[in-house]
């Protein structure tokens, strides 16, 4: 068993990155490392949510998320029950309220829940005496995301981020990802520029204390580290030429990497529309950590299900 007793995490939900501490963080770190190296030797078992149901209640759609918290879960001796939106009777008009009740009458043990709607990991986590987990409410905040990405670079750069220029690009307006990974890359020390077209990259984000910047070269020169993000085609307008004319100015291909440090390091959430953001020989080149990003989404996932679940048992 990976050693998750100690006072730095206390909280049984986790809702947002903007209320941890640096302490939390880097547990969730620690605990993630552990996990990883021990995965490494496929004979290692865990069971510190032996016995527990979890359940994915994905109202909002979503592939890489679920499906990482569900192999986190079972990795960590759990089962899991995966709520699909198409499936959920929410959809026949039952309150997130009411599910919530139905679900602690079922006796679930854990909530995983991503929503469009804003703040309802929050209500949720205050209807349920169980840890509730954010996997994505809305445009707020997605904060394992941002976990798992700085855990990457924690790693890419031996143990800090501190002093490292990160830069953010892409639809930030409408990206909780954007937001979580302001939160977190502020909160170890990297210096945050958002980069992108002026109506997706308002200069209102500068309150953040983050560098807004609608000039690609300038954007990504300097930069140690490139993170982009998808484009969200469903809020465009004049779709497939908004997406030629983001292309032509923000995507990142073989000739633009050229505008960068030789061991700059991309990064994107996924899913990935190749040929938009970045071409396929920038997304599978050398300097892509991508791939390495979903295989940190799980050992994160199980360091932050595991320091829930424990303070939950504690509290109790």
């Amino acid at each position: 068993m990976v050693s998750i007793n100690d006072t730095v995490w206390q909280r049984k939900d986790l809702i947002d990155i903007e209320s941890l501490s640096i302490q939390e963080i880097e547990a969730v770190f620690r605990v993630a490392k552990e996990y990883k190296d021990r995965l490494e030797d496929r004979s290692n078992s865990f069971t510190e949510l032996e016995g527990t149901t979890v359940v994915n209640l994905f109202i909002e759609p979503s592939t890489r998320t679920r499906v990482a918290f569900e192999v986190a879960a079972k990795k960590l001796g759990a089962s899991v029950i995966n709520i699909a939106s198409a499936t959920s009777s929410l959809t026949k008009g039952e309150s997130l309220r009411d599910t919530a009740l139905n679900l602690k009458a079922l006796q679930a043990d854990i909530v995983i829940l991503r929503d469009k709607a804003p703040g309802s990991s929050l209500q949720l986590s205050k209807w349920l005496a169980i840890p509730v987990i954010n996997a994505g409410d809305g445009a707020h905040e997605h904060p394992t995301q941002a976990l798992l990405d700085c855990f990457t670079l924690h790693e890419q750069f031996k143990g800090t981020i501190k002093g490292k220029k990160v830069t953010i690009l892409g639809d930030i307006l409408h990206s909780r990802v954007a937001r979580s990974n302001i939160w977190a890359l502020q909160k170890l020390g990297a210096e945050v520029t958002l980069a992108g077209p002026l109506n997706l990259v308002p200069k209102e984000f500068e309150a953040f204390g983050v560098t807004v910047c609608h000039d690609l070269k300038s954007a990504i020169q300097d930069a140690d580290v490139v993170m982009c993000l998808r484009i969200q085609q469903e809020r465009l307008t004049g779709s497939a030429s908004s997406l030629k004319e983001y292309k032509r100015l923000f995507g990142l291909n073989k000739a633009r990497m050229t505008w960068m440090k030789p061991d700059v390091i991309i990064m994107h959430p996924g899913p990935i529309n190749r040929g938009v953001e970045m071409d396929a020989d920038v997304a599978d080149s050398e300097n892509s950590v991508i791939l390495e990003q979903v295989t940190n989404g799980v050992v994160t996932r199980m360091a932050v299900l595991a320091y829930c679940y424990n303070a939950y048992k504690n509290k109790r």
